[in-house]
């Protein structure tokens, strides 16, 4: 049995765990694929530098050609991240006739097109379930498991970091900064977290989950993003007064040839079952016409979960390398890129206002919401510090997105209303 022979880029959190399970599960391999599988070299800044996993230092090598240019290497699985440089890389390793593997979502999200198509001419695989949600196998479940039904939405917790951040302000009425600070210190957040916290992580994984659910090219300027850094205790409370949660939703929606993609704030009712998706975790809801509601939970990240994403690939691209197919499953959006106008977007919101506390303020108000024909599901008035004013917190029945937008240039301008405090989508209904 000639051994199937792996080169790694990167050894970091993820790379580590690659090595771990390759190694500790050596025999599963075997039996899973037939033949041994060896890592041959791995690609590393410093190759002189102390490791949390052992690896024989003779594979280890700072320069990428000893890589991509070895003719008896197999498969390359790229774990360094980075964008441009990585991309470099990936594609003279497609050129060489390697399978590559992938758990870079920022590469896949603005260069996953190019990479497919020259994967698809080289007869190479390019698998990339990592790039999603860690150890959730959603893409493989998309391609898979409901290659015959017609996916109409998808909607998830795709980012643990701000799902670990509303969830402590959440349960413990913290204010964002704070929980902000004490996820950084955890190390579920970065130093510099606006790739998580302004919602650009999440949207990128929904352009990846969006192309292929619906099979139509989405781009990452496509998704339309709101990232959670205005968020304050006060929403969060009034939300649970109402009964929903915050979460930091990613929604991909299909309404006949048109799609929707976005990422946001959104209030859930307290009974969905994303409402109870908690701290790093990742939860993706998938709606077909057939299967009806399904939905996929585990672990966003993590040097195991995500690791096993990663070598869950790597068996799937070595079953093909012994069968002689690699290449063959790789296929093309099949439809051409429709995007909703506002007026086709369809939601529930969520609204706080602070006006002034006079007779015929909230007809007024009213009056603006029916003229766009939008009546309400939930109204609370409450009292504030401030003299002469109140507070007062909507939830609309559906509405356009349009019609919302209008409606709030609208609200802007009366005099009666001192400021719009926050608004939010409300999404995810409830079966009883």
């Amino acid at each position: 049995m000639k051994a199937i022979a792996i080169g790694l880029l990167g050894l970091g959190t993820v790379g580590s765990g690659v090595v771990k399970i390759v190694e500790n599960h050596q025999d599963k391999l075997i039996h899973q694929v037939g033949c041994p599988v060896n890592i041959k070299k791995i690609l590393v800044q410093e190759p002189a530098k102390e490791r949390c996993v052992k690896v024989d230092p003779g594979s280890l090598t700072s320069n990428p050609d000893d890589i991509l240019d070895d003719p008896e290497i197999d498969v390359v699985i790229e774990v360094m991240g980075g964008v441009e440089k990585t991309r470099g890389y990936l594609l003279k390793a497609l050129n060489n006739k390697k399978n590559v593997v992938t758990a870079n979502k920022d590469l896949m999200a603005l260069y996953g097109s190019e990479l497919l198509t020259a994967a698809s001419e080289n007869g190479c695989d390019l698998f990339y379930e990592a790039s999603v949600a860690g150890g959730i196998p959603i893409l493989r479940s998309l391609v898979d498991g409901l290659a015959s039904d017609r996916i109409t939405k998808m909607m998830g917790i795709v980012n643990g970091t701000t799902n670990f951040i509303l969830t402590k302000m959440s349960n413990e009425g913290l204010a964002y900064a704070s929980v902000l600070k004490e996820a950084q210190e955890l190390g579920y957040a970065e130093a510099d977290p606006a790739a998580d916290v302004e919602g650009l992580d999440a949207a990128r994984k929904m352009a990846i989950l969006a192309t292929l659910g619906f099979s139509m090219k989405i781009d990452l300027d496509d998704v339309n993003v709101k990232g959670i850094t205005a968020i304050t205790e006060e929403d969060l409370r009034y939300g649970k007064q109402l009964g929903y949660t915050m979460k930091l939703i990613g929604i991909a929606d299909r309404s006949g040839d048109k799609v929707e993609v976005s990422v946001q704030p959104a209030l859930l009712p307290d009974a969905h079952p994303l409402a109870s998706v908690n701290n790093e975790y990742n939860a993706v809801y998938v709606y077909g016409e057939a299967v009806g509601e399904t939905m996929f939970y585990g672990p966003g990240a993590g040097s195991l979960p995500t690791a096993t994403a990663v070598v869950s690939d790597l068996v799937g691209v070595v079953k093909n390398l012994r069968l002689g197919v690699n290449g063959s499953s790789a296929v093309t959006p099949q439809y051409e890129k429709k995007l909703k106008q506002p007026e086709e977007v369809y939601s529930k919101y969520f609204l706080r206002l602070l006006v002034k506390d006079q007779v015929g303020v909230f007809a007024e108000i009213t009056s603006i919401f029916s003229a766009h024909s939008v009546s309400f599901e939930k109204i609370l008035q409450l009292p504030v510090k401030e003299q002469g004013l109140a507070e007062i917190v909507l939830v609309t029945h559906h509405s356009s997105l349009k019609d919302y937008e209008d409606i709030l240039m609208e609200l802007r301008d009366m005099e009666a209303v001192n400021q719009i405090k926050s608004s939010y989508r409300v999404e995810g209904s409830v079966r009883q």
